[in-house]
């Protein structure tokens, strides 16, 4: 029986089978076959876009073979695209709605529905580079400088990165610039390349951003009357604490000449050098002591809004300044005495409006900068110092202690500064 069976079913086994194929030829797009062709940042577009505009005057052609120029378009050309095709040469061209063509080039136009619109400003970086296009390789000459703050209003990703459009100008890619002021590196390249001298101290430090750049910023000297500073500021916070008024009045007796932190009377100012036992406003004082530098002055509020520099006024100065403050020696350094400016800024009260317009703005650092400075000066000897607060839209503080230097030296050092700061 099984062998019979076997028998019947050879034919099957050797009988030939006919496979009918039901598949259609596959048709594939130009676009696909060309798109299959590119690399992945290809300068040339693979299909229609919907929104094109133009980088710049770019020229047109009566055919796709891209020949015979028969115009121009200019950014400010309203042109759609009819058609994506490529031409004898394997070349991407578009067909546009005034029947002429163009290289389906990303060097020479973008797709307006791709890039997002907004304003905002940045700051260049050094090494920045301005294109005609974010697929140009050539650079762009401008007006501009590392440094220097720009508007944009468009950002657009090509070739994996992120570019911006500076107004009028060209685009730029985003790792050139930063969204916070970088001015402060410039002034840190400044000191450090022209002012490189252990007889300088020198601290500047924006109060907007907080970025800060320095030269021996630490390094202390005899600070002679900037040590005015922070009684000054002490003052300021008894007044705002409510301890004191500008119209309490203060006995100048002997006695206010003599202790921890006071100054020879016979040194500036316009007060009597001996005590004539009359009472003297605190604003009056302060008046003396900020546009005057009035040692008299000074020794009279020191004596008793500060308690003849007892352990609180010490504790509390060295908690602004940032170490501890020698009232008998008097050094300080750079840095400490704009720590103690920066808060007479933010106390914002009649002591940081008497330190502008004083007796020395025609010298050191308010000399030649043409915004308000409220600043107090410091001379001793060899030492000559100066701690301001320049009044730009982006007000910084900036300290210059020097040694075996001179006013003009510390004038020229702010001028630069401010250059870079205005």
């Amino acid at each position: 029986m099984r062998k019979f069976l076997v028998i019947l079913l050879l034919p099957i086994f050797f009988k030939s089978v006919h496979v009918v194929s039901t598949e259609n030829p596959v048709i594939i797009p130009e676009q696909e076959i060309y798109s299959l062709a590119q690399g992945p940042y290809s300068f040339y577009f693979q299909d229609k876009i919907e929104s094109p505009q133009f980088y710049g005057t770019t020229p047109v052609y009566s055919t796709e073979e891209l020949v015979k120029e028969s115009g121009k378009v200019t950014p400010e050309s309203k042109l759609t695209i009819l058609e994506w095709r490529l031409n004898s040469q394997g070349q991407a061209v578009f067909k546009l709605s005034n029947n002429q063509f163009i290289a389906a080039d990303k060097r020479l136009l973008y797709d307006a529905s791709q890039v997002y619109h907004s304003s905002k400003k940045v700051w260049l970086d050094p090494e920045f580079v301005i294109y005609n296009s974010p697929y140009d390789k050539e650079e762009l000459k401008s007006n501009l400088s590392a440094y220097q703050e720009v508007e944009t209003d468009m950002t657009l990703f090509a070739e994996g990165r992120e570019f911006l459009h500076i107004k009028q100008i060209g685009w730029i890619a985003t790792e050139y610039t930063s969204e916070e002021d970088n001015r402060m590196q410039k002034v840190q390249e400044l000191l450090s390349s022209k002012y490189q001298n252990e007889q300088f101290s020198i601290y500047v430090k924006q109060l907007t951003t907080g970025k800060e750049a320095g030269l021996n910023e630490n390094q202390k000297m005899y600070a002679a009357s900037v040590m005015k500073l922070p009684y000054l500021c002490y003052v300021e916070e008894k007044i705002n604490q409510g301890e004191y008024t500008l119209d309490s009045s203060l006995k100048y007796v002997a006695e206010v000449n003599d202790f921890p932190g006071s100054y020879k009377p016979e040194g500036s100012g316009s007060l009597p050098k001996k005590a004539d036992n009359k009472d003297y406003s605190i604003k009056d004082l302060i008046t003396k002591t900020a546009k005057e530098s009035d040692n008299v002055a000074h020794n009279i509020l020191g004596y008793y809004v500060t308690n003849k520099s007892d352990e609180s006024f010490k504790k509390e100065i060295t908690s602004i300044s940032g170490e501890v403050w020698d009232v008998t020696d008097k050094l300080a350094s750079a840095k400490m005495a704009s720590q103690v400016m920066e808060t007479i800024y933010h106390q914002n009260g009649f002591v940081l409006e008497s330190l502008s317009k004083t007796s020395f703005d025609d010298q050191r650092i308010a000399k030649n900068i043409s915004v308000n400075v409220a600043h107090k000066i410091g001379d001793a000897d060899e030492f000559k110092h100066d701690t301001a607060i320049v009044f730009t839209d982006s007000p910084f503080i900036i300290s210059i202690f020097t040694k075996n230097s001179d006013y003009d030296t510390i004038s020229k050092i702010a001028q630069d500064v401010y250059e870079v700061l205005k």
